[in-house]
């Protein structure tokens, strides 16, 4: 890997800001006959109860451009972008861009190239954006913006400017690996992995009653425990819900284990568990004990389903394709799941293929690693 002569951080001229629809539409002119656009997002997760697209940052060649989708702006014209097939959209680590783009604003997508999973399809050592723009372009990002919150306006400039490294740098980034995936024989591969992030399914963060079984420690809890905890759960999601803000900004799950398991009674119980400051007592005691005492009298929360149990076939079936599959990525030089994901190779074990054609039936088993794998896998699956 070479790195290429590129403007350094400093240099770099402050992006084009997009909060109308006349800057939109010449947005959308700057891109028309563009082959490739490199593409990021920015949003609030630790900032609000339900999350949301706060930026889009957009370069090609000579400019960058930062849309403000909080700014009063139909982003409607941007579907055609996203779904033109003709038009290459460059992310780094795109999976989540993409869920965050079609739960907010429903956009298809069409023609991807993830620069992260170029990375590790190449077996490059270092697949992070900031080790990336350091190892190849010089480029340090400052980390401060890592926690930046997004949805504030306005935007300080620095951390416009550290928003458009996101895309910036993507475009030369982009056509390095795409020589690097030529020359190994690899592009089919990336291919087929970009597609699947493509058509992956938009983010659902609506709460349920039945979430509080995510709570880390849940199943620790005794039957009267969880019934508690559900109830706490319930009231911190309201809480969240009406300061609009994440569930742990109004306590932390392990704050809730603890006073699922405390089960307090009066503000005195109240302030000895532990996790609990003084101004989350004057803050939400009172709502804090009525949960509690809603739990001590709720009927127990059913259980969910229990986990899948292998049988012992499909667990020696499973340990075997490990194992073919640890040997392919030493060969490779890349990490394991590149080559089948953990999910693949249990659906491998549970149906036990044993022709060409059952392949066909491995969501996740594309037409590349059918064609690459499908013998070895067969083989391996053949001894049972």
């Amino acid at each position: 890997m070479s790195r290429r002569s590129l403007p350094k951080t400093s240099q770099l001229l402050p992006p084009n800001a997009v909060t109308s629809s006349s800057q939109l539409k010449a947005l959308l002119h700057a891109l028309y006959d563009e082959p490739f656009a490199a593409v990021d997002t920015e949003s609030n997760s630790l900032y609000a109860y339900q999350e949301q697209v706060c930026l889009i940052q957009i370069s090609i060649p000579g400019a960058d451009y930062i849309i403000d989708p909080l700014a009063d702006l139909d982003l409607a014209p941007l579907a055609d972008l996203f779904a033109d097939s003709k038009v290459q959209k460059i992310f780094h680590a795109a999976e989540y861009d993409v869920m965050c783009l079609k739960r907010d604003f429903g956009f298809c997508f069409a023609n991807l190239f993830d620069t992260m999973w170029a990375a590790r399809i190449l077996g490059w050592p270092r697949v992070g954006l900031g080790d990336i723009l350091q190892d190849l372009f010089d480029v340090r990002t400052n980390k401060r913006y890592q926690r930046y919150d997004w949805g504030k306006r306005p935007l300080d400039q620095k951390a416009l400017i550290y928003a458009s490294l996101d895309t910036h740098y993507l475009l030369p980034l982009r056509h390095l690996q795409a020589d690097g995936l030529m020359q190994k024989e690899r592009w089919e591969e990336a291919r087929e992995v970009f597609d699947q992030i493509a058509a992956s399914e938009p983010i659902s963060g609506a709460f349920v009653p039945e979430d509080f079984w995510h709570v880390k420690g849940a199943f620790d809890l005794t039957r009267r425990e969880q019934a508690v905890l559900r109830e706490l759960a319930i009231w911190r999601d309201g809480e969240a819900r009406r300061r609009d803000c994440p569930h742990f900004k109004v306590l932390h799950d392990r704050v809730l284990i603890a006073l699922a398991k405390a089960r307090p009674c009066t503000r005195e119980e109240l302030t000895g568990v532990g996790g609990i400051k003084p101004y989350h007592a004057r803050r939400y005691g009172k709502r804090v004990l009525q949960a509690v005492e809603q739990g001590m009298r709720a009927g127990l929360p059913g259980l969910p389903p229990p986990p899948l149990r292998h049988s012992e076939a499909e667990v020696e079936r499973y340990e075997a394709l490990r194992t073919w599959r640890k040997e392919v990525a030493a060969r490779r030089a890349v990490d394991v799941d590149v080559v089948v994901c953990n999910a693949v190779l249990w659906d491998l074990a549970e149906r036990n293929p044993r022709t060409a054609a059952d392949l066909d039936a491995i969501a996740g088993l594309g037409p590349w690693k059918r064609q690459a794998y499908g013998e070895a896998i067969l083989s391996v699956l053949g001894k049972w």
